[in-house]
């Protein structure tokens, strides 16, 4: 395939519908990128051969037009000294110079609309270029952003973190433990307060036991 078929492939081609039927998207963005850059600089390559064309062709064509007026000259020169064969064979000489620099005129306006084109493929080339490097960073921020959800939802749903919050659990139950053991201390034991307290009870329920009597024995005696 040469360059310029190659480039106008990659000109008419849809990004979109290449990564639609690529198993690998990612790679076929890659892929894509470096046929493109590759491609610009084999481009660019010929259109500086072709410029240098261009200016070699500029040149010539300059250096026939002036013969062919050097000749114009010699010509009229000639005729002015009554040499008509000189004259002819200077006009003769003219004409070719004027011929050659039409040909060349003409392969200067081919090549001109030639690199004329080749500056329009290239531009829409780094469209699509700048295109394609765009996707290649969403895809790998997309790609990044899913593996890092994968790995989170992989600890989730793992035996990690199951294994660790049952020794959460294990370690709970320890304490639970330790704090019944200290509890157990305090059982049958009080503090003066406590001890206080009961007291006032005690007081409480002797004083309302002697209403109580008083009362049944005021009774018993009315009886």
């Amino acid at each position: 395939m040469s360059i310029f078929s190659r480039f106008t492939d990659i000109i008419n081609s849809n990004i979109n519908s290449l990564l639609d039927k690529a198993e690998d998207p990612k790679k076929m963005v890659r892929l894509i990128i470096q046929e493109m850059e590759d491609t610009l600089v084999e481009v660019r390559s010929v259109s500086a051969k072709t410029l240098a064309d261009k200016k070699e062709l500029s040149r010539q064509i300059s250096r026939f037009e002036q013969d062919a007026e050097q000749w114009q000259a010699k010509a009229e020169l000639a005729l002015s000294k009554e040499r008509e064969d000189l004259a002819r064979a200077a006009l003769i000489e003219k004409n070719k110079s004027s011929e050659n620099a039409q040909t060349l005129s003409e392969e200067l306006a081919y090549t001109q609309e030639h690199l004329n084109k080749l500056q329009d493929e290239v531009s829409q080339l780094q469209d699509k270029l700048i295109d394609a490097k765009a996707r290649q960073k969403a895809m790998i921020a997309r790609e990044n952003s899913a593996n890092a959800r994968l790995k989170v939802k992989e600890n989730i749903h793992g035996t990690r973190v199951n294994n660790a919050l049952n020794r959460f659990e294990h370690y709970e139950r320890k304490i639970d433990d330790i704090e019944a053991e200290v509890e157990s201390y305090d059982i049958g034991s009080k503090s003066l307060s406590d001890e206080i307290a009961d007291l006032e009870t005690d007081a409480k329920v002797d004083d309302e036991l002697a209403q109580l009597k008083a009362k049944m024995k005021t009774k018993n005696e009315s009886v």
